[in-house]
């Protein structure tokens, strides 16, 4: 059976967009997952970020498009 374990270092925390009456916080960090190269990720975190929720991860290229998107709003 492979190795389902999911290797993560968050590399730089940008923010913290909510937090939940539990401690989670949703998150904006540069995160890089199985030693690939960092990503921009969105997504809440347990208080000391043992586990976490579902999320998104962005390139660098489609975090800028996003921020343009969200300028036009």
């Amino acid at each position: 059976m492979p190795n389902t374990e999911i290797k993560y270092e968050i590399l730089k925390t940008i923010g913290v967009i909510s937090e939940t009456a539990k401690g989670w916080k949703k998150e904006l960090n540069l995160v890089k997952w199985n030693d690939r190269d960092p990503k921009y990720d969105l997504r809440d975190w347990s208080p000391d970020r043992s586990k976490m929720g579902k999320g998104v991860t962005l390139t660098a290229e489609e975090m800028k498009k996003l921020a343009a998107l969200i300028q036009n709003i």
